[in-house]
């Protein structure tokens, strides 16, 4: 019954003009589910309040309640078509008064962020109502209403295929990563911590809370079943955060549907957060993750570390390491390249995590574990505060090729389970003594001494499969882009007020010092002459700083270029002393800074400046007079949110190309080779080998 009603509302949204993907058919799924499992909680606690003679205080006032604004019913249980509302009216009742109601709980809640009003609030905050048509959405109610929710058999049904359709949006091409990690890979993870209740559990980067959700089934089948225990695990066991909205609004929907009635998770995102102010209390006993990897992160945020880098597990691996309580245990899924990258950052977060953890086990992830993620990945398995003697490597071998239609099983992962116990050799696993590791670079690379003589090249029919799976994957991003070019500032001009930029805008020529203030030590002020260190986003590092101080630019100002070229812009990092080469564009509290970015940015060619002089150039007044459109302040930040999504599918398209590239040269190695071995029978063979073994 579950599996077909979601098919038929997925077949609905299909149709509907609102809902573009799988990402927009779960993410609405998601609220219709919720307030339909909230009646049912409520209805729960009406009926326990009756019985001994209480009277239950409903959280949501009574013309918000399912029964009365979506499913009205008549005396014999059937829907009241006098009373429902369908059409234009259902969808103005959504978007104008139930969303905002809902909304509105967060703000009344902020003192108890852990409570369901809070939850609510937050969610409701995050989300928008997208199914356009009111019939649509009224049928969607109607098949959500017919869903039991009463039982434990139902809800674990429901949550079941509720992660089918979190796996089926990662498998879509859109950064499936961060949505959806290999449950067996979870739960292999957490069968090596064996988290107990009374233990805090954490996941920073949480996404669809599938370790979270793993998590309480595994303390929850192996528990002692009375109250206290309960009790602990719904509320002090499991706690997440998480940063994108989408994401978060999964993962609160997924722990609900596994039976946690109030997810421990918050809307923010870590890395802001200074790791040297966490404290004990904010340490937990387990840490279960696969934090996004691939991003990168702003020199304000790295600000937050004590080893600065811009990629984004990095910086995660160093706040899993400040978050465990001495003796605490950790699983983190991140990207093998952690385990030997050569600059000097990853050295010396290798170096600080050998020194104050006990890394006692790497498990060796076989590509195509993650769909989409074009990444080949490790589990670090560590215990804090005793420094690492030896290493347990083990490297999976499905023995088959894994993608889509051969995703990780959990016989997949049995062998491993069972040989880590003790860490026994085989000929998948060994031990490194620390001793024995190059103390200049501390290079942990995966290097299997018992197949050190095997050379295996994959079959070039397996190689055109994978490159066609990436094609895939590219394919859907490049149709997110497209659709986003159509539908995205296709009207901003036309339908909001077009204002010059010095009336929503500070401008502030830049002017440089005399060249005797120059100096690269770093006295003084940090200072740019022009757009030598701009880069796609974000100024890079000074070079030069100044100890007469002429103009200033604030952090978070936009610099502009101004001469020869005119139009490139940068977001200033800090305060900084700008020359004549730079204006400053400082934004006031009708216009978004990042918004006003993006739109230079897209105007960067029309802005011509004085193009009959020696050097092209512009004006303060002539930046002053340039014009902008100005819509309220959140449809503006709804336009720099859909951007940034843009230009994360951006980034994980050119990642696709690069390794369609190296699998391209894959395949005219396994090409060659398969010339050469005669003994090569069966073209089917997912790998060709090649010499003896030691």
């Amino acid at each position: 019954m579950f599996e077909q009603t979601f098919k038929n509302i997925d077949d609905i949204l299909y149709k509907d003009a609102g809902a573009d993907s799988e990402l927009d058919y779960i993410e609405q799924t998601s609220w219709v589910l919720f307030l339909r499992y909230l009646d049912q909680l409520e209805s729960e606690k009406a009926d326990e309040a009756a019985l001994e003679g209480k009277e239950y205080q409903y959280i949501l006032d009574e013309q918000f309640r399912w029964p009365n604004w979506a499913m009205p019913k008549t005396a014999d249980g059937k829907l009241d078509h006098h009373k429902a509302m369908t059409g234009p009216d259902l969808v103005q009742f959504v978007d104008y008064k139930l969303f905002p109601y809902l909304a509105g709980f967060k703000a009344k809640s902020i003192d108890n962020p852990k409570s369901i009003e809070y939850k609510i609030g937050e969610i409701f905050s995050e989300l928008n109502n997208k199914i356009k048509s009111g019939y649509n959405l009224r049928e969607i109610i109607e098949m959500t209403d017919e869903l039991p929710f009463g039982s434990s058999k139902d809800k674990h049904e429901l949550s079941h295929l509720y992660e089918t359709k979190i796996k089926n949006m990662g498998n879509a091409g859109r950064n499936g990563g961060q949505y959806y990690t290999p449950r067996p890979l979870i739960r292999a993870i957490i069968e090596v911590l064996n988290p107990q209740v009374g233990e805090k559990i954490y996941d920073a980067a949480c996404g669809s809370a599938g370790f979270l959700c793993e998590a309480y089934a595994y303390m929850y089948d192996r528990m002692e079943k009375n109250t206290a225990n309960l009790k602990t695990l719904q509320e002090n066991t499991l706690y997440g955060k998480e940063k994108k909205n989408l994401a978060y609004i999964i993962g609160v929907m997924n722990m609900i549907l596994h039976g946690i009635e109030a997810p421990n998770i918050i809307h923010t995102n870590t890395l802001t957060e200074n790791i040297r102010d966490i404290q004990e209390k904010d340490r937990y006993n387990v840490i279960l993750a696969n934090p996004p990897f691939g991003g990168k992160e702003r020199k304000e945020v790295q600000q937050n570390f004590d080893i600065k880098t811009s990629e984004t597990a990095f910086l995660f691996l160093q706040h899993f390491i400040k978050s465990l309580k001495t003796g605490g245990r950790a699983g983190i899924v991140v990207k093998n390249t952690v385990l030997n990258n050569g600059d000097n950052s990853t050295v010396n977060l290798r170096r600080y995590l050998l020194e104050t953890c006990n890394l006692h086990t790497i498990l060796d992830m076989p590509a195509g574990t993650f769909l989409g993620a074009g990444v080949k990945t490790v589990v670090l398995f560590f215990t804090k505060g005793e420094p690492t003697k030896t290493i347990w490597y083990y490297q999976l071998d499905p023995g088959r090729n894994m993608g889509k239609t051969n995703p990780l099983s959990d016989s997949d992962m049995m062998d491993f389970i069972k040989l880590q116990k003790n860490r026994d050799a085989s000929l998948n696993s060994w031990t490194l003594n620390i001793d024995d590791v190059d103390k200049s670079t501390y290079d942990l690379s995966v290097k299997n001494p018992n197949k050190k003589n095997i050379i295996e090249i994959k079959s070039p029919y397996l190689i055109k499969e994978e490159i066609q799976q990436l094609d895939e994957a590219g394919n859907e991003i490049l149709l997110n882009v497209y659709d986003f070019l159509e539908n995205t500032f296709k009207e901003l001009e036309s339908e909001f007020p077009v204002k010059k930029i010095g009336d929503v805008c500070t401008v502030i020529a830049g002017q440089s010092p005399e060249g005797k203030y120059y100096n690269n030590e770093g006295n003084g002020m940090p200072f740019y002459q022009g757009k030598k260190e701009f880069t796609s986003k974000f100024i890079g590092e000074p070079t030069t700083w100044t100890t007469d101080i002429t103009k200033e630019a604030e952090k978070d100002d936009v610099l502009m270029s101004v001469r020869a070229p005119v139009g490139p812009v940068n977001f200033a990092t800090q305060k900084c002393c700008i020359g004549r080469g730079l204006a400053a564009i400082r934004a006031s509290n009708k216009i978004d800074k990042e918004y006003l970015f993006y739109y230079f940015l897209k105007n960067e060619k029309e802005i011509t400046g004085n193009e009959g002089a020696v050097f092209n150039s512009i004006n303060k007044t002539q930046i002053e007079n340039l014009m902008i459109p100005v819509p309220p302040i959140d449809i503006q930040i709804e336009i720099v949110n859909s951007l940034n999504l843009l230009f994360e599918d951006l980034d994980s398209l050119e990642k696709l190309y690069l390794n369609k590239v190296d699998k391209i040269r894959e395949l005219k190695m396994s090409i060659m080779h398969s010339a050469y071995y005669v003994n090569q029978k069966n073209k089917s063979e997912s790998v060709i080998k090649a010499g003896v073994s030691a």
